[in-house]
């Protein structure tokens, strides 16, 4: 029997951090085995914001290593880059051309970051929810884990593939796309800040501080939890919205130690934050410690690193033509000469 198919990425902007992990890669290494599952590099979507072009490449290697590191087996799921299947691109602008602009003016995400950059901001910006249908929609993705942060963009790609190709150009009551359904990651989906526990842990915060990226030292990881925001309350809780530092740490200490929110709870309810946070930032340092070691080791051979991926982008490639070759029959261009 086919298994359900679950696609994800991420961008190569910044360094990953603990939250990349925690709320989405390892439950991809989980996913992996149950699922028929793509990891994608989104290198397209990582220049939509001004880059560093000598940059691009090197994070591009590093984050597909990271997927390695963390337990993405290559056996058992295909990683590629996305600027090297060309259907990414080409869907892109198709979908591009049947997707109303308005749908686009209101995501919120855009919004935000056209606040930011002002009269700078890109075309790309504006479209980048356009080529993640894209990506969504290429591999006939049954599932896509997403947090609950991020539904409106998987809600874009169902309305797209639903609304503007399938009930537009289909025939006989026939499907071109499937319409994908989201895998809501509630575990961990939601990594925040080490400085303001309201604000989701981020790559593009200008404060360090705010992150334990997963290559940090031990020296480092302690000195970031020992500057980490806390309160004057003895006592670790969750779903106290008046701590919700309290709630974001204890939540980071029960998954890096696989011991579940109730004996974390049981364990720290009433530590003070002097205990507490060197416990934390040793639970970190131990569960990154392998996945450093396996990182640093494949890094030394960037041929088999680059083998891996060139394996991942011909089985990508293979299945992304198919989906392409279906929606542009529909759309009515001539099939190759």
């Amino acid at each position: 029997m086919n298994r359900k198919r679950v696609l994800s990425g991420v961008q190569p902007t910044g360094s990953l951090h603990i939250g990349n992990w925690l709320g989405a890669i390892k439950n991809w290494v989980s996913l992996q085995n149950e699922y028929e599952t793509f990891v994608c590099v989104v290198d397209l979507h990582a220049i939509t914001v001004p880059h560093n072009p000598k940059e691009l490449a090197e994070n591009t290697l590093k984050t597909a290593a990271i997927y390695l590191a963390c337990g993405m087996d290559p056996k058992s799921c295909s990683i590629f880059i996305q600027s090297q299947v060309t259907s990414h691109a080409e869907l892109c602008w198709l979908l591009n051309c049947v997707t109303p602009l308005n749908w686009m003016e209101r995501m919120i995400q855009f919004k935000e970051k056209a606040i930011k950059q002002g009269d700078n901001v890109s075309i790309g910006l504006l479209d980048y929810p356009v080529l993640m249908a894209a990506d969504i929609l290429l591999y006939e993705s049954d599932l896509v884990p997403v947090g609950e942060d991020q539904k409106q963009h998987l809600e874009l790609a169902r309305n797209i593939a639903q609304q503007r190709i399938n009930s537009k150009f289909g025939t006989n009551g026939k499907d071109i796309l499937k319409v994908p359904e989201a895998l809501i990651i509630r575990e961990g989906a939601k990594i925040m800040s080490l400085i303001d526990g309201t604000k989701k842990m981020s790559k593009s915060d200008p404060n360090d501080t705010s992150r334990i990226g997963i290559l940090d030292s031990p020296d480092l990881v302690m000195k970031k939890i020992k500057k980490a925001k806390t309160d004057s309350q003895i006592g670790l809780e969750f779903g106290n919205k008046d701590r919700p530092e309290a709630n974001n740490l204890l939540t980071i200490y029960s998954l890096v130690t696989n011991i579940g929110t109730d004996r974390a709870l049981e364990e720290c309810s009433d530590m003070g934050w002097g205990k507490f946070k060197p416990l934390l930032g040793e639970a970190i340092i131990n569960a990154l410690e392998p996945i450093q070691n396996k990182y640093y080791e494949l890094r030394k051979d960037n041929i088999a690193l680059k083998n891996i991926l060139k394996q991942g982008n011909i089985k990508a490639q293979e299945v992304s033509e198919l989906t392409l070759a279906k929606v542009k029959k529909a759309l009515g261009f001539i099939e190759n000469i």
